[in-house]
């Protein structure tokens, strides 16, 4: 669920598909389980359904007004505007960007597994990261890394 938010912003659309992935995954459950990694297949289907989802949507408008209105619990000063707006931002990379962000930074895993994932090289997730770091930095203003993961 929580990749699925990531990659989606919205918390109701996340749960509907989740839902969807994983009936599939339920009904393809014995191949699945025979991968070496279920859950890399598994988050992979997750990803080709939020892509899928995207290319049949034709108004593309972001989903960060939802997002971003979602009410506040307690007192969490500017820490939390920080991350709202870092979402914002994130949410207004291309597909595969954003994707390769949440999977390297908030699902921590490696390039070769988010390969894996997206059906790419590591090379390719690494250019989609520099890519996507490049954007938020030179338009957004972020401060650029010594090149290690935050």
């Amino acid at each position: 669920m929580r990749l699925a938010r990531l990659l989606t912003g919205d918390e109701h659309r996340a749960e509907d598909l989740t839902q969807d992935v994983l009936a599939r995954a339920y009904v393809h459950w014995r191949r699945i389980a025979r991968a070496d990694r279920p859950d890399v297949y598994v988050r992979r289907m997750l990803v080709n359904a939020n892509n899928s989802w995207w290319r049949r949507r034709t108004n593309r408008e972001l989903a960060t007004a939802d997002f971003a209105e979602r009410p506040q619990h307690g007192d969490l000063g500017g820490e939390t505007a920080d991350r709202d707006a870092m979402w914002r931002l994130i949410l207004g990379l291309p597909e595969r960007q954003r994707a390769v962000l949440v999977l390297r930074y908030y699902e921590d895993l490696d390039d070769a597994t988010i390969a894996q994932i997206l059906g790419c090289s590591p090379v390719t997730v690494r250019t989609h990261a520099m890519r996507a770091l490049n954007h938020l930095r030179e338009r957004h203003g972020l401060p650029a890394t010594n090149g290690s993961r935050p």
